[in-house]
């Protein structure tokens, strides 16, 4: 399938997912994970529409970024913080989704002079190999984290743990939901949590049902990885 194709298809799905939920399909965005693609397919992409982009890497993306500088794209970082890599992934980033724990909270309110957007990434399954806090560490720390005030909070990303059927996923959307719904209940500084990155491309449509905001779709929209 062609991405023109592929772009058409999950858009239609999303607006499907959300017309049955009675949400508004312009709440949704497609991000595409660029992981392993050339830049001719993102660009591909941005044709189609395509305005967020996530990279996982430092080094594929400023590849990416340099090739596409003459698009309006919006770059996520999705990967792994890695402390060394904080300045580099902040000059070179619109927004960071992946920021996954209290460290990773202080590195980044440490280095920068204004406020800045950022979401917590939550490992709601508690699965040992991803990384992210767990409902209850985040709970724990709420207090602590409203008082760093140059870091805002405004969405939660998760990344569930793989089932065959994606309504086995569906319980850990909502659970990622309700988070988001107890802690703004809570009032708290520096929280506006706003949006829910969630929902891959064997879920997607089943995340949108359960409040995604975000989709992180890589393999739907691009096709394989080249590399």
């Amino acid at each position: 399938m062609k991405i023109k194709e592929n772009y058409e298809k999950i858009m239609v799905n999303i607006e499907r997912a959300c017309l049955r939920e009675k949400r508004d399909p312009s709440e949704v965005q497609l991000l595409g994970v660029a992981k392993g693609q050339p830049a001719e397919r993102i660009k591909e992409a941005y044709e189609c529409g395509l305005r967020l982009v996530g990279e996982n890497k430092t080094q594929e993306s400023e590849i990416h970024q340099a090739e596409l500088s003459s698009l309006e794209i919006d770059w996520h970082f999705i990967g792994k913080l890695q402390k060394n890599k904080i300045n580099r992934i902040l000059r070179s980033f619109d927004f960071i989704e992946s920021v996954d724990g209290v460290k990773s909270l202080e590195h980044i309110h440490k280095r920068v002079s204004e406020e800045i957007e950022v979401f917590i990434e939550i490992n709601i399954g508690e699965e040992k190999n991803k990384s992210g806090f767990t409902e209850d560490g985040l709970k724990k720390a709420l207090n602590y984290v409203s008082q760093l005030n140059r870091v805002k909070i405004t969405g939660l990303m998760a990344l569930p743990p793989y089932f065959d059927d994606p309504e086995d996923v569906r319980p850990f959307f909502r659970q990622v939901r309700e988070l988001k719904d107890e802690i703004n209940a809570m009032d708290l500084p520096n929280f506006d949590i706003r949006h829910l990155s969630m929902g891959m491309s064997d879920d997607y449509d089943v995340a949108v049902e359960e409040g995604a905001t975000i989709v992180r779709i890589g393999t739907a929209l691009f096709g394989r990885r080249v590399k």
